[in-house]
């Protein structure tokens, strides 16, 4: 029964959503002006709060909305920590003046927001973090080193989790800050990955300012607030994403595009197990069949083992969204849902490098493929260690949801 009503919702949603892209879909619009039709219309997070540029959907009808787009082949929303992270967090955490200060931008794609959290002596112990930020008159001044920070150098504004009180205090003295990236005493530089590209980057900070203001939550209370963002980021990386959109703010360059053009700039660009998640069983079967290596009994196995993680991850967050933010899932769902795409991605990396045989050494087969198995491959130790490593997510699980005691 739940099972058809489900249906009918989904239904009612892609017949809503259809009518309103042949209305408002135009390629030839810029992706900017695309998006702030979808934020005016209250698609770009209709899971959101209504008074707060959503429809008070759940995250399930959200996906219904982003399935749609897809099915449609009109971008989805604005991709990146944004929406992701820094909304979430600000909408739980944020006063009234910070909401409609920032998440505007954030939901029309022009503010682009990187998380400034790991440093080179903290990255799972994040409790050690160094950084800190002192109180001046007007401001506060920020010195520190961050590290592994995804998309720092297009980022308009950082996720700033800064020591603000005694170190021995740990999670009691940190705070959580909204920085503007575009300062002086703020150095980004890219970190340059086996796959070629710098995702990730490492951010110097030298004396740059932060306004009281931009303080979410409370001052030395900036672990609970870092433990919002971290929940929004297991559950993020551990379910199947939005419609394809493209990168926010300013310096990704994208907002000028013509919207007709970038669901095929994504797919022609992007090769990472990020790019592949939730879909890597129907990428590495078309593989498999014009390599003509359907019948071997190893590939068949792999096949079916992926194609069930991939469903499990997709009930698994289904659930999780059902129930809401108290259900039993809540605490479970991220950490799991995590654990299942870091399985999935060696499962996939395993299958497609043995799909390509010889031709996995190339990066660009001249044949079968583009380098998108090539790049999975040397990408993959990455999934295990982002959004909290593989140990972290057993610990959450054994420690808040099975109650176990403290390893």
């Amino acid at each position: 029964m739940a099972n058809q009503q489900r249906e009918i919702l989904d239904s009612a949603i892609s017949a809503e959503i259809s009518g309103w892209v042949r209305k408002n879909w135009d390629a030839d619009l810029t992706l900017g002006e695309w998006w702030r039709r979808l934020a005016e219309a209250h698609l770009a997070v209709p899971h959101w709060p209504e008074e707060w540029y959503g429809r008070g959907w759940t995250k399930g009808e959200a996906q219904s909305v982003f399935s749609t787009l897809r099915s449609l082949n009109v971008p989805g929303p604005p991709a990146g920590l944004g929406i992701m992270l820094a909304g979430p967090t600000l909408l739980q955490h944020g006063t009234d003046e910070q909401k409609q200060r920032f998440l505007p931008d954030i939901i029309s794609g022009t503010s682009n927001w990187c998380q400034l959290f790991s440093e080179p002596g903290a990255g799972s112990d994040l409790a050690a973090i160094s950084t800190r930020a002192v109180r001046g008159a007007s401001t506060w001044t920020v010195n520190g080193q961050k590290v592994w920070t995804s998309n720092g150098h297009l980022a308009d504004y950082g996720m700033l989790l800064a020591r603000t009180g005694d170190i021995r205090e740990r999670h009691k003295n940190l705070t959580w800050f909204a920085i503007n990236m575009e300062q002086p005493g703020i150095e980004v530089r890219p970190l340059r990955e086996m796959t070629g590209r710098s995702l990730f980057t490492e951010v110097f900070i030298d004396g740059a300012s932060v306004y009281g203001d931009d303080i979410v939550g409370e001052v030395n209370g900036g672990w609970a607030v870092a433990r919002t963002t971290l929940l929004n980021e297991r559950v993020g990386l551990g379910g199947g994403g939005g419609a394809v959109g493209g990168v926010p703010g300013r310096r990704g360059g994208a907002l000028e595009n013509r919207a007709g053009n970038v669901l095929t700039a994504v797919r022609q660009s992007s090769g990472t197990a990020l790019a592949m998640r939730g879909r890597a069983f129907t990428e590495l079967l078309n593989l498999a069949q014009r390599n003509a290596v359907t019948d071997e009994q190893p590939v068949r196995d792999s096949l079916v083992t992926l194609y069930i993680l991939e469903r499990i991850s997709q009930l698994t967050q289904q659930r999780a969204q059902e129930q809401g933010a108290h259900g039993p899932m809540a605490k479970a769902g991220g950490s799991v849902g995590k654990l299942l795409v870091t399985r999935s991605t060696r499962i996939a990396r395993d299958l497609g490098m043995s799909i390509l045989g010889a031709e996995g050494m190339l990066w660009a087969g001249d044949r079968s493929t583009t380098g998108v198995v090539q790049e999975l491959c040397l990408f993959s130790p990455a999934v295990s260690i982002y959004g909290g490593t593989d140990q972290i997510q057993r610990n959450i699980l054994a420690e808040r949801v099975l109650n176990m005691p403290r390893a």
